[in-house]
């Protein structure tokens, strides 16, 4: 739990129209009183954010749920009942309460109910709804510590609170229920797996390159994220084609090439460093191999302080072995995919 005084600064600071980092146990969130235009506002200007990409609505329950949305269908419920609070979100059509600002012009909203006790903490003291997309700079690592955050924002952002580590470490699973079928927008730290047990019918997968898979499609992601939507308008949170992004060129590649890769690339002067679930051997010296990442849920957990380290240590080219793409494994990949991204 966080420290009361801390927490009531957060809660004046909120009411007072200012910005407030917190904890969630997906990624650090950069909040802003939902209702409030002018502090939404300024959550945009703060990250670089373009305007036509909505804000996810943290709210404290589900009790709540139908101030913020209209028309919540039945397969909501389900979901709600089994994931919430929980690293999924949910976009449903809005009520007349939520502002334009934060859904982008949209007609839906996206809303979850965070599982972790600061972020829950904060939210009952507040008592209303906390739109906050990660408290980072827009297209960059999002932050898993309150480190990550100050080190980002500086004295752009009002209050941060410290509730240590986030222990899931990749944003939430998006899922849009506004039209007939359920669509995955945004894998994370929810399964695809787990959604369809429960939801016990179609999910289509828009994670995909292209978003070309059917309703009866349940397999893995492909290779490739989906079509970048552009800087004017996005669906949801983190659908850019690149993303998540460190100052160091990300390059992916497989437990067999990367010793022969690093050669190639240290050969030419570049600063080198490799990130795998395991140690890799027969590495070339120049080659800076950070500490290995694990296996899915680890690796998720620790992916985006591993790919700040690399920063850090002055790397220019990281070459990336994802785990495999199985259950939390999926998401680590396609952050992995959209930091290689080539960026504007």
């Amino acid at each position: 739990m966080p420290d009361p005084a801390a927490l009531d600064r957060a809660v004046q600071a909120l009411r007072a129209g200012a910005l407030v980092a917190f904890p969630t146990e997906t990624v650090y969130g950069l909040g802003a009183d939902a209702a409030n235009v002018d502090a939404v506002e300024r959550i945009y200007a703060v990250k670089g954010r373009p305007v036509g990409h909505p804000l996810i609505v943290h709210i404290g329950s589900a009790e709540v749920l139908d101030a913020w949305a209209d028309d919540v269908p039945p397969v909501a419920r389900l979901l709600i009942d089994a994931f919430w609070p929980g690293p999924l979100t949910l976009i449903l059509r809005r009520t007349d309460r939520v502002p334009d600002v934060v859904t982008g012009g949209r007609d839906t909203v996206g809303l979850r109910v965070p599982d972790h006790p600061v972020a829950r903490a904060l939210l009952a003291e507040f008592g209303g709804g906390v739109a906050a997309p990660s408290a980072n700079r827009y297209g960059k690592v999002s932050p898993t510590t309150a480190e990550h955050v100050r080190a980002d924002l500086g004295a752009d952002v009002d209050v941060v609170l410290d509730g240590g580590p986030c222990p899931v470490g990749l944003e939430s699973t998006i899922v849009d229920l506004t039209g007939d079928v359920p669509e995955l927008l945004r894998s994370g730290g929810l399964t695809t797996a787990r959604l369809v047990e429960v939801i016990g019918g179609d999910l289509l997968d828009r994670t995909r390159m292209g978003g070309s898979s059917t309703a009866t499609d349940h397999r893995d992601p492909g290779q490739g994220p989906e079509h970048d939507p552009g800087q004017a308008s996005s669906r949801a949170p983190g659908m850019a084609a690149s993303h998540y992004a460190p100052a160091a060129t990300i390059e992916l590649t497989t437990v067999d090439e990367v010793a022969r890769r690093g050669a190639e690339l240290a050969a030419t002067g570049c600063v080198v460093g490799v990130l795998a679930p395991h140690a890799i051997d027969a590495l070339a010296d120049p080659i800076i191999e950070l500490e290995p990442a694990g296996q899915a849920e680890e690796y998720a957990r620790l992916l985006y302080s591993r790919l700040r380290q690399a920063d850090r240590l002055g790397i220019e080219v990281l070459l990336v072995v994802a785990p495999p793409e199985r259950g939390v494994g999926i998401a680590v990949a396609d952050r992995l995919r959209r930091a290689a991204h080539p960026r504007r």
